[in-house]
């Protein structure tokens, strides 16, 4: 039965309770994701840890949940007068592909600068796209307009009770699986997700901790539960829960079943994203890795305890992953690159990238610098970008470039 905390949010305890009758009978559309065990992160972390895979629905995010929940809440006259919804990205996929699979009309605001492959996915499930506004804040005003203007419902990705209730499934399959978790961790933007896990996990679990995460830069959630004035904004990895002001109804259920959130700054984000990767061989997008941001944060809490999180999203640009990864390699110590002073007379290059083969170590890229330095004429610098097995390997190659007696820096991408 859902918890009474539910009762304080007009229609949530009956939401609750049809949605998990709806999941429990087989939510059509909606993938029973895979949640696995995570063995080296656990490992590296000193606890046992285990991530729901949620980057396996068909739009590669959680999202879907609860846009299937709110669609098949419409009345008949609802589902014939369709739907509206704000977003730049997985709320509006999710929106869009169940709204097709019901016959729904589905109109999706996008505030513009949304990249054109975000809309295009969005229009080929089905959607009718409009642009409109500079932030999220405008796209959902314009949201609201056209609903009033054409009698449509609207969507909220994560302020409905409907939404809430979709998402708390994914506490249900988890626990159904691994009923003696100790730890809950998961991202937070609006605060849909936390807010239905926690009350999912604690109906069945009244002992279960729910920790949740925010990007550091958009501590929205965090100022609302305790009054405080931390600056929200600036350029995050975590865009999806880049939120500048937490629900209306989440942001009571957090207060009341929320053990704690997390702040993870911009380097956890982008090494969980890429221990997921590398460890796990799954993709994540920056939001989607927030719940294990938030362990890398504050590694000591979760020690030696049964741990679990939610992988909630996939959808990254290719361009920035690129980028992630080449990171990752320099703050493993398996690239980097290397300043070499040399004196300017054929050969040198011949000499430097002989040492470094010796060592068995990768160039991938060499740039010569004559003209613009201030040292002497005859003397220039070279920068190599080598490629090693790992730290040591690149330490032993730093060793040998020096022992053939050139003056050598390091320095990052």
């Amino acid at each position: 039965m859902p918890l009474p905390e539910a009762r304080t949010i007009p229609g949530l305890s009956d939401a609750l309770a049809e949605v998990w009758r709806w999941h429990d009978a087989g939510l059509d559309g909606i993938v029973r994701t895979p949640f696995v065990r995570a063995d080296r992160i656990g490992e590296a972390l000193d606890c046992e840890l285990w991530v729901k895979l949620e980057t396996l629905q068909h739009t590669g995010s959680f999202k879907e949940r609860g846009a299937l929940a709110r669609l098949m809440s419409l009345s008949a006259d609802q589902r014939a007068a369709g739907v509206v919804a704000a977003s730049a990205g997985n709320h509006a996929q999710g929106v869009a592909r169940h709204a097709a699979r019901l016959g729904i009309r589905a109109v999706i605001v996008m505030p513009r600068g949304t990249p054109i492959v975000k809309v295009q996915k969005t229009e080929g499930l089905g959607a009718e796209v409009m642009i409109a506004g500079e932030t999220f804040d405008e796209a959902q005003t314009r949201a609201g307009e056209l609903a009033r203007e054409q009698g449509l419902t609207l969507i909220h990705p994560f302020d409905d009770p409907w939404v809430i209730a979709g998402q708390s499934t994914i506490a249900r399959e988890m626990l159904d699986e691994q009923g003696d978790l100790d730890v809950i961790t998961a991202p937070i933007g609006g605060g849909g997700l936390i807010s239905g896990l926690a009350l999912a996990a604690r109906a069945q679990r009244p002992d279960i901790e729910v920790i949740g995460v925010q990007a550091g830069l958009y501590p929205s959630m965090v100022n609302a539960l305790d009054g405080g004035a931390r600056e929200t904004g600036g350029s995050t990895l975590a865009e999806g829960i880049a939120v500048k002001a937490p629900g209306a109804l989440t942001a009571p259920l957090v207060r009341a079943l929320v053990a704690d959130v997390i702040l993870a700054g911009e380097p956890a984000l982008e090494r969980a994203l890429y221990l997921y990767l590398t460890e796990m061989k799954v993709l994540s997008e920056g939001a989607g890795a927030a719940g294990l941001a938030g362990m890398l944060e504050q590694p000591e809490r979760f020690r030696g305890r049964k741990v679990a999180t939610v992988l909630c999203g996939g959808n990254i640009d290719t361009r920035l992953l690129s980028s992630i990864l080449l990171r990752g390699l320099v703050r493993s110590g398996r690239m980097a690159r290397l300043r070499i002073e040399l004196i300017d007379v054929p050969g040198q290059l011949v000499k430097v990238s002989t040492v470094i083969a010796r060592e068995e170590g990768n160039v991938i890229d060499v740039a010569y610098h004559r003209v613009f330095s201030d040292l002497p004429a005859k003397v220039t610098y070279i920068d190599i970008s080598v490629e090693a097995h790992d730290r040591a390997h690149m330490d032993r190659i730093l060793a040998a470039v020096r022992g053939a007696g050139f003056k050598v820096e390091t320095a990052a991408y």
